[in-house]
Protein backbone atom coordinates (compact mmCIF):
# COMPACT_ATOMS: atom_id res chain seq x y z
CA UNK A 1 0.00 0.00 0.00
CA UNK A 2 1.28 3.50 -0.71
CA UNK A 3 -0.25 6.64 0.57
CA UNK A 4 0.56 10.17 -0.36
CA UNK A 5 0.11 13.19 2.03
CA UNK A 6 -0.39 16.55 0.53
CA UNK A 7 -0.43 19.11 3.66
CA UNK A 8 -1.03 22.91 4.48
CA UNK A 9 -1.47 24.15 0.66
CA UNK A 10 -3.19 27.21 2.14
CA UNK A 11 -5.39 27.95 -0.81
CA UNK A 12 -6.78 31.68 -1.10
CA UNK A 13 -9.28 32.27 -3.55
CA UNK A 14 -8.10 32.09 -7.08
CA UNK A 15 -5.57 35.21 -7.56
CA UNK A 16 -6.08 36.77 -4.23
CA UNK A 17 -4.65 36.23 -0.70
CA UNK A 18 -2.06 33.38 -0.16
CA UNK A 19 -2.83 32.56 -4.15
CA UNK A 20 -1.36 35.99 -4.97
CA UNK A 21 0.97 36.23 -2.24
CA UNK A 22 2.78 32.92 -2.41
CA UNK A 23 0.99 31.03 -4.94
CA UNK A 24 0.01 28.61 -2.77
CA UNK A 25 -2.58 27.19 -6.02
CA UNK A 26 -0.22 26.74 -8.29
CA UNK A 27 2.09 25.16 -6.22
CA UNK A 28 -0.85 22.36 -5.21
CA UNK A 29 -1.25 21.83 -9.09
CA UNK A 30 2.43 21.17 -9.44
CA UNK A 31 2.40 19.01 -6.20
CA UNK A 32 -0.73 16.89 -7.80
CA UNK A 33 0.82 16.49 -11.28
CA UNK A 34 3.44 15.64 -9.80
CA UNK A 35 1.36 13.08 -7.56
CA UNK A 36 -0.27 12.08 -11.26
CA UNK A 37 3.35 11.35 -12.25
CA UNK A 38 4.78 8.85 -10.13
CA UNK A 39 5.92 5.23 -11.78
CA UNK A 40 3.88 3.60 -9.20
CA UNK A 41 0.11 5.39 -8.38
CA UNK A 42 -0.46 5.55 -4.78
CA UNK A 43 -3.85 4.05 -3.46
CA UNK A 44 -4.77 6.97 -1.45
CA UNK A 45 -4.30 10.47 -0.68
CA UNK A 46 -4.12 12.21 2.59
CA UNK A 47 -4.65 15.78 2.87
CA UNK A 48 -3.77 16.79 6.21
CA UNK A 49 -5.34 20.50 7.00
CA UNK A 50 -4.92 24.16 6.78
CA UNK A 51 -6.22 23.51 3.30
CA UNK A 52 -7.41 26.65 2.72
CA UNK A 53 -5.93 30.14 4.24
CA UNK A 54 -9.47 31.93 5.26
CA UNK A 55 -11.70 28.80 5.71
CA UNK A 56 -14.00 30.74 2.94
CA UNK A 57 -16.28 28.40 0.91
CA UNK A 58 -14.48 30.21 -2.32
CA UNK A 59 -11.01 29.49 -1.38
CA UNK A 60 -12.51 25.39 -1.16
CA UNK A 61 -13.94 25.93 -4.35
CA UNK A 62 -10.41 26.93 -5.25
CA UNK A 63 -9.08 23.74 -3.61
CA UNK A 64 -11.77 21.06 -5.31
CA UNK A 65 -10.95 22.29 -8.15
CA UNK A 66 -6.80 21.90 -7.57
CA UNK A 67 -7.74 18.19 -6.04
CA UNK A 68 -9.91 16.91 -8.66
CA UNK A 69 -7.84 16.05 -11.20
CA UNK A 70 -6.48 12.96 -8.83
CA UNK A 71 -7.53 9.89 -9.96
CA UNK A 72 -7.14 8.09 -6.59
CA UNK A 73 -9.49 8.82 -3.87
CA UNK A 74 -8.44 11.30 -1.50
CA UNK A 75 -9.58 12.30 1.66
CA UNK A 76 -9.47 15.92 3.99
CA UNK A 77 -8.75 16.41 7.30
CA UNK A 78 -8.88 20.33 8.76
CA UNK A 79 -6.49 21.96 10.03
CA UNK A 80 -6.11 24.88 12.34
CA UNK A 81 -6.82 27.34 9.27
CA UNK A 82 -10.06 25.55 8.32
CA UNK A 83 -13.82 25.80 8.57
CA UNK A 84 -15.93 22.62 9.24
CA UNK A 85 -19.09 24.20 7.84
CA UNK A 86 -17.51 25.79 4.82
CA UNK A 87 -15.48 22.44 4.09
CA UNK A 88 -19.02 20.32 4.72
CA UNK A 89 -20.98 22.18 2.28
CA UNK A 90 -18.44 22.41 -0.83
CA UNK A 91 -17.10 18.48 -0.43
CA UNK A 92 -21.04 17.51 0.37
CA UNK A 93 -19.89 14.09 -1.69
CA UNK A 94 -17.81 13.33 0.33
CA UNK A 95 -19.59 10.68 2.85
CA UNK A 96 -17.05 9.93 4.81
CA UNK A 97 -17.25 13.19 6.55
CA UNK A 98 -20.06 13.62 9.02
CA UNK A 99 -22.47 15.99 9.00
CA UNK A 100 -22.43 17.17 12.23
CA UNK A 101 -19.51 17.75 14.84
CA UNK A 102 -16.34 17.12 14.58
CA UNK A 103 -14.61 15.91 11.28
CA UNK A 104 -13.04 12.48 12.09
CA UNK A 105 -13.67 9.34 10.33
CA UNK A 106 -12.67 6.22 9.80
CA UNK A 107 -12.24 4.55 6.15
CA UNK A 108 -14.30 1.34 7.05
CA UNK A 109 -16.70 1.65 4.23
CA UNK A 110 -15.04 3.69 2.02
CA UNK A 111 -11.77 1.33 1.76
CA UNK A 112 -11.35 -0.91 -0.68
CA UNK A 113 -10.89 -4.47 0.51
CA UNK A 114 -7.57 -4.86 -0.47
CA UNK A 115 -6.09 -2.29 1.67
CA UNK A 116 -3.77 -3.80 4.20
CA UNK A 117 -3.95 -0.96 6.72
CA UNK A 118 -6.96 0.79 8.33
CA UNK A 119 -6.72 4.74 8.01
CA UNK A 120 -8.07 7.06 10.45
CA UNK A 121 -8.61 10.44 10.16
CA UNK A 122 -8.53 13.17 13.36
CA UNK A 123 -10.00 16.61 13.68
CA UNK A 124 -8.04 18.79 15.94
CA UNK A 125 -9.26 21.93 14.98
CA UNK A 126 -10.01 24.57 17.77
CA UNK A 127 -11.95 27.17 15.76
CA UNK A 128 -10.22 30.65 16.43
CA UNK A 129 -6.64 29.08 17.54
CA UNK A 130 -3.57 28.19 16.01
CA UNK A 131 -2.96 25.58 18.39
CA UNK A 132 -5.22 22.61 18.52
CA UNK A 133 -6.50 20.00 20.72
CA UNK A 134 -7.58 16.25 21.43
CA UNK A 135 -9.76 16.27 24.16
CA UNK A 136 -12.20 14.01 25.88
CA UNK A 137 -14.34 13.71 23.56
CA UNK A 138 -12.08 13.35 20.74
CA UNK A 139 -10.14 10.55 22.45
CA UNK A 140 -13.30 8.57 23.29
CA UNK A 141 -14.13 8.65 19.89
CA UNK A 142 -10.51 7.53 19.10
CA UNK A 143 -10.53 4.72 21.65
CA UNK A 144 -13.86 2.94 20.77
CA UNK A 145 -12.94 3.23 17.04
CA UNK A 146 -9.19 1.61 17.54
CA UNK A 147 -11.01 -0.79 19.88
CA UNK A 148 -13.65 -2.24 17.34
CA UNK A 149 -10.56 -3.10 15.05
CA UNK A 150 -7.57 -4.60 17.72
CA UNK A 151 -5.98 -6.39 15.23
CA UNK A 152 -5.98 -4.65 11.70
CA UNK A 153 -2.76 -2.38 11.05
CA UNK A 154 -3.94 0.93 11.60
CA UNK A 155 -2.59 4.38 10.28
CA UNK A 156 -3.70 7.61 11.85
CA UNK A 157 -3.57 11.18 10.66
CA UNK A 158 -3.97 14.54 11.71
CA UNK A 159 -2.89 17.94 11.14
CA UNK A 160 -1.36 19.07 14.92
CA UNK A 161 1.87 16.64 15.30
CA UNK A 162 2.00 15.32 19.03
CA UNK A 163 5.36 15.83 19.98
CA UNK A 164 7.32 18.76 20.35
CA UNK A 165 9.63 19.73 17.44
CA UNK A 166 12.13 21.68 18.94
CA UNK A 167 11.08 25.16 17.61
CA UNK A 168 9.71 27.11 20.65
CA UNK A 169 7.38 29.32 18.37
CA UNK A 170 6.09 26.29 16.50
CA UNK A 171 5.71 24.19 19.89
CA UNK A 172 3.69 27.34 20.84
CA UNK A 173 0.89 26.49 18.64
CA UNK A 174 1.24 22.56 19.69
CA UNK A 175 -1.64 20.16 20.55
CA UNK A 176 -3.49 19.64 24.12
CA UNK A 177 -3.61 16.56 25.11
CA UNK A 178 -1.06 14.64 23.56
CA UNK A 179 -0.24 12.96 26.71
CA UNK A 180 -3.77 11.82 27.11
CA UNK A 181 -3.32 11.15 23.14
CA UNK A 182 -0.01 9.22 24.11
CA UNK A 183 -2.24 6.95 26.45
CA UNK A 184 -5.03 5.81 23.87
CA UNK A 185 -1.78 4.90 21.39
CA UNK A 186 0.05 3.01 24.19
CA UNK A 187 -3.50 0.75 24.80
CA UNK A 188 -3.50 0.07 20.80
CA UNK A 189 -0.73 -1.62 20.05
CA UNK A 190 -2.03 -2.07 15.73
CA UNK A 191 -1.42 1.70 15.76
CA UNK A 192 1.97 1.58 13.26
CA UNK A 193 2.43 5.23 12.52
CA UNK A 194 1.17 8.55 13.19
CA UNK A 195 1.07 11.21 10.37
CA UNK A 196 0.36 15.32 10.81
CA UNK A 197 1.47 18.56 8.85
CA UNK A 198 1.22 21.71 10.41
CA UNK A 199 4.79 22.31 10.65
CA UNK A 200 5.82 22.99 7.20
CA UNK A 201 8.63 20.84 7.73
CA UNK A 202 9.61 17.14 7.51
CA UNK A 203 10.46 15.90 11.13
CA UNK A 204 9.95 12.29 12.83
CA UNK A 205 10.23 11.73 16.61
CA UNK A 206 9.38 8.67 17.94
CA UNK A 207 5.58 9.15 20.01
CA UNK A 208 3.64 6.58 21.66
CA UNK A 209 6.46 3.72 21.02
CA UNK A 210 5.62 4.12 17.22
CA UNK A 211 7.38 6.39 14.73
CA UNK A 212 5.39 9.63 14.00
CA UNK A 213 6.36 12.09 11.00
CA UNK A 214 5.15 15.34 9.46
CA UNK A 215 5.21 16.26 6.10
CA UNK A 216 6.30 19.26 4.30
CA UNK A 217 3.80 21.88 2.89
CA UNK A 218 3.01 21.92 -0.71
CA UNK A 219 2.81 25.92 0.55
CA UNK A 220 5.61 27.63 1.91
CA UNK A 221 8.06 25.61 4.09
CA UNK A 222 9.23 27.38 7.31
CA UNK A 223 12.43 28.09 7.89
CA UNK A 224 14.74 25.68 10.53
CA UNK A 225 15.64 27.21 13.51
CA UNK A 226 16.09 25.01 17.25
CA UNK A 227 17.61 28.03 18.49
CA UNK A 228 16.93 29.40 22.37
CA UNK A 229 14.43 31.86 20.73
CA UNK A 230 13.37 31.15 17.46
CA UNK A 231 10.43 32.93 15.35
CA UNK A 232 7.98 32.15 12.69
CA UNK A 233 9.88 32.52 9.44
CA UNK A 234 8.99 31.27 5.83
CA UNK A 235 12.05 30.03 3.62
CA UNK A 236 11.74 30.44 -0.09
CA UNK A 237 11.95 26.45 -1.33
CA UNK A 238 9.89 24.37 -3.52
CA UNK A 239 6.83 22.39 -3.00
CA UNK A 240 6.83 19.00 -1.70
CA UNK A 241 4.97 16.24 -0.10
CA UNK A 242 5.50 12.75 1.25
CA UNK A 243 4.69 8.78 0.21
CA UNK A 244 3.98 6.15 3.23
CA UNK A 245 5.04 2.75 1.86
CA UNK A 246 3.55 0.24 3.41
CA UNK A 247 6.52 -2.74 4.46
CA UNK A 248 3.80 -5.84 4.90
CA UNK A 249 6.73 -8.07 5.68
CA UNK A 250 7.85 -5.65 8.70
CA UNK A 251 4.69 -4.50 9.63
CA UNK A 252 5.77 -0.75 8.89
CA UNK A 253 6.17 2.64 6.99
CA UNK A 254 8.65 4.01 5.46
CA UNK A 255 8.73 7.81 4.58
CA UNK A 256 9.98 9.12 1.90
CA UNK A 257 9.65 13.15 0.81
CA UNK A 258 9.36 14.24 -2.40
CA UNK A 259 10.41 17.98 -3.69
CA UNK A 260 8.56 19.05 -6.34
CA UNK A 261 11.58 20.66 -9.22
CA UNK A 262 10.47 24.40 -10.10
Amino acid sequence: MLIAQLTDSHIGEPGKGADQRYGTGERLSRCVAAVLDLTRRPDVVLVTGDLVDSGKPEEYRHLRALLDPLDVPYYLIPGNHDDRDALRSVFEDHSYLPAMGYLHYALDREAPDHWPVRLVGLDTLVPGQDAGALDDERLAWLDSVLAAQPERPTFVFMHHPPFRTGNRAIDALGLAGAADFEAVLRRHRQVVHVAAGHVHRSIASAFAARLCTTSPATAYPMFLDVSDDPALRLEPAPPAFQLHLWQPEGGYFVTHTSTVAT
